[in-house]
């Protein structure tokens, strides 16, 4: 018989004028894989950080396998009680080893030990299976990596109870394989993963169950193999999604932009046009050089070579300040770091890239900030009590809708939107799509980066494949196909990835 690991009993907590979690109850058992699922706001969050100790609640109680219930718990309680949790942006210190940063915090002897250290580490990455230097610095190794190391500390303290959040966000195809592989083997060895994902496909292939809520409430728990997606979503949303991508009727108008022979940041010869009303979609592995294309075309980085063309005039892109000039905004892929900046107000946001038009002698126009602020902040419909509420307290999706109301508010016309649902759940993701196609329908010409198959096929007019800092295919609505644009994405360029499109779709 299955035994629990860990029980929570009528968790509530309350922040001012929000009810983050309502009287929540559910239970974990012993070596399985537990999805936690719910749309952005849903509570999730909060009921991590209560279980890990980061936040106390305000009434209900935890209770472990052993029997000890608690009003509350400590971070170096809940570690002793072997809980740990491994976030999005990762716990490590990148200037220090594999292995110090695996016992950081921990004696060996009277004084610091680093060759038992290592030798430690290194047992411990060979039990997992994981191939890591442990003397190499954590800022030299790859996400992946620096996601097991994160592993390979929590196993090192004993962990009974691991918690992931959104674990495979920053992972190619290939690392998310071998992350699935290593959660095996923590499972056979009796540990609780608690599983956060947005990505419904990875549940169905590694979790047991999956618990469900929805605005701080819990829902359903269900086993996974009985339970289907549609299912799934009805119970997170409240409502059933009946079509998951807006209908597309595609009527472009001139080029909007165009790029040709465009070398630098690690990209050759990328030759391409995006016209208004159209969505052009980009594929390919990471490391392809999408998001280094994107950068380009917003100045972030410098093109040692070719041309950009805006509406047909030549355009010298050397700063993001030239390209919100020119009209193209970004919407990048990493929205908390890149996109916005969480401390500030929302109103603060929106008005960030258009300060310039809103200042006189250098001093902001209050009154027009705040209207331009307000206006985007209606038309997206950006859930918050108020436009002056920091950014930080919005929930994933809501995040994203600020990014691009600060773009919109830039009057930009060609938008470069990379992973734009990346971390955020199905309804949210719904009502990007919605917005794309409203943005697209209204004359903009958009370029979507994904790494989301379905994405890519469901919201674009073309796609053209990025394989490593080259495009090596292009196709057209009618000629969509996961194989053939994987065998794009992947295709040794020695070989010639386009001898793939001519077998397959008769168009290079």
């Amino acid at each position: 018989m299955t035994r629990k690991t860990l029980s929570l009993n009528r968790i509530t907590k309350i922040f001012p004028g929000v009810v983050a979690l309502d009287d929540v109850s559910m239970s974990f058992q012993e070596g399985e894989v537990h999805a936690l699922l719910g749309e952005n706001g849903a509570g999730k969050s909060t009921l991590i950080k209560i279980v890990s100790g980061a936040l106390e609640p305000d009434s209900g109680t935890i209770e472990f396998g052993d029997g000890n219930a608690y009003s509350r718990l400590t971070p170096h309680l809940a570690k002793s009680l072997g809980v740990e949790t491994i976030y999005q942006e990762f716990n490590l210190i990148g200037c220090l080893s594999a292995a110090e940063n695996i016992f950081l915090g921990e004696r060996f002897g009277r004084f610091v030990d680093l060759k038992a250290m290592e030798r430690k580490a290194q047992a411990i990455f060979q039990e997992l299976g994981i191939e890591i230097d442990p003397k190499a610095d954590v800022d030299t190794l790859p996400s992946s990596k620096q996601q097991f190391v994160e592993i390979a500390k929590a196993v090192s303290r004993n962990a009974r109870i691991l918690i992931m959040d959104e674990p495979t966000a920053p992972l190619s195809v290939a690392e998310v394989d071998r992350l699935f592989e290593l959660i095996g083997r923590l499972k056979g060895k009796g540990i609780t993963i608690v599983y956060i994902s947005h990505r419904m496909e990875e549940l169905f292939a590694i979790t047991d169950r999956v618990s469900v809520m929805r605005d701080g409430k819990y829902i359903a728990t269900r086993d996974t193999r009985s339970a289907s997606r549609a299912e799934l979503i009805n119970l997170m949303v409240g409502r059933e999604l009946k079509e998951q991508f807006p209908v597309r009727s595609v009527r472009p108008g001139e080029v909007a932009l165009e790029l040709r022979a465009l070398c630098g940041n690690g990209d050759v010869d990328v030759s391409l046009s995006v016209r208004k009303g159209e969505i052009l979609g980009m594929a390919g592995l990471v490391g392809s050089g999408r998001t280094e294309l994107a950068r380009l075309v917003y100045g972030a980085d410098r093109a040692d070579s070719g041309v950009i063309l805006v509406k047909g005039i030549e355009r010298r892109v050397d700063s993001p300040a030239r390209a919100i000039e020119y009209g193209i905004g970004l919407i990048p892929e990493d929205r908390k770091q890149q996109g916005c900046v969480l401390g500030i107000s929302i109103r603060e946001n929106i008005s960030l890239s258009s300060l310039r038009r809103l200042s006189r002698l250098l001093v902001i126009d209050g009154k027009r900030e705040k209207a331009l602020a307000a206006k985007f902040y209606e038309r997206l419909r950006i859930r918050s009590p108020s436009i002056e509420r920091p950014v930080e307290s919005l929930s994933g999706g809501n995040q994203q809708k600020v990014v691009i109301a600060k773009t919109l508010a830039s009057n930009s016309e060609v938008l470069v939107f990379d992973e734009p649902t990346r971390g955020i759940d199905v309804g949210a993701k719904q009502e990007i799509y919605a917005l794309m196609n409203e943005l697209a329908s209204q004359g903009h010409a958009i370029l979507m980066i994904s790494s989301e198959m379905e994405e890519l096929i469901g919201m674009s007019d073309r796609i053209v494949v990025m394989n490593e800092g080259r495009l090596s295919g292009e196709l057209a609505r009618n000629e969509f196909d996961q194989r053939v644009i994987m065998e794009l994405a992947s295709a040794s360029q020695t070989t010639g990835a386009a001898n793939v499109v001519n077998s397959q779709s008769g168009q290079v």
